[in-house]
């Protein structure tokens, strides 16, 4: 799978060196830029990683422009978990997923998702999600799911967005997914009419007909609240064209 604009190709990590360069971008993302920390995040070297790592795919944004020896060349990933390459997900470590599995549907679980400060706000996201979707019809996943982050822990902070996503997005009863009760938070905190300060990915997984989770957790290693997003493929191919074209329009 390999996808090219006039700067950047997209295609699946080949060899460790890839690997490290995504858990490079990683770590400049969401441990330096976003104060995240734990057990995954390794200051000396400047990665972040974890073990699922080893049995995911890892989808790939590289500007051939930037130099490879410092695994600098990365500019945007996606850690891809499909079917049948591990017997727990990394949002289990999260969320109750057990009405999903129950679905006997072919799950893909999204993680690690960033871009480049350099490369936001372009064509960047548009090619990652062009070549996600590739990834989903070459494997036939009929749902896909993760977790996305708000910034910061401080739920009441956020309790107009979380409403907003509660009460307008949450998943329907076959596809509900919920957090764990030791990081779990309620998500309906107020009104329903205010979507300030859903982050840009989040909304664009719901206008591709996405789902939330039926409440948030708390993620102090990472410094984030996440909800757990669930789209239904068939449901997401239905939009897919006429939001590509849009994002084209607009990048």
């Amino acid at each position: 799978m390999t996808v090219h604009d006039l700067r950047l190709t997209l295609r699946l990590a080949r060899d460790a060196r890839d690997l490290r360069a995504a858990q490079r971008l990683r770590y400049e993302v969401f441990a330096a830029e976003l104060g995240a920390d734990g057990p995954g995040v390794d200051r000396a070297a400047r990665l972040e990683s974890d073990a699922f790592d080893a049995v995911c795919d890892h989808l790939l944004l590289i500007d051939p422009r930037r130099d490879p020896d410092t695994l600098s060349d990365v500019v945007g990933v996606y850690r891809l978990l499909p079917p049948g390459r591990a017997a727990r997900y990394y949002s289990e470590a999260e969320f109750d997923l057990s009405r999903l599995r129950a679905s006997g549907r072919r799950l893909l679980e999204l993680g690690r998702s960033c871009v480049h400060r350099d490369h936001r706000g372009g064509t960047s996201m548009l090619m990652l999600w062009n070549g996600l979707a590739d990834y989903v019809t070459e494997n036939r996943i009929e749902v896909m799911f993760g977790p996305a982050s708000f910034h910061g822990t401080d739920v009441q902070a956020l309790a107009r967005p979380l409403s907003w996503l509660w009460h307008n997005h949450r998943a329907p009863e076959g596809l509900r997914v919920t957090p764990l009760a030791h990081g779990a938070a309620r998500m309906d905190l107020g009104p329903p009419d205010c979507a300030a300060q859903v982050p840009a990915l989040i909304k664009a997984y719901l206008r591709l007909g996405g789902y939330v989770s039926d409440g948030a957790f708390v993620d102090r290693d990472f410094n984030t609240v996440d909800v757990c997003l669930v789209m239904d493929t068939a449901r997401m191919s239905a939009r897919h064209r006429d939001f590509h074209i849009r994002k084209g329009r607009e990048a």
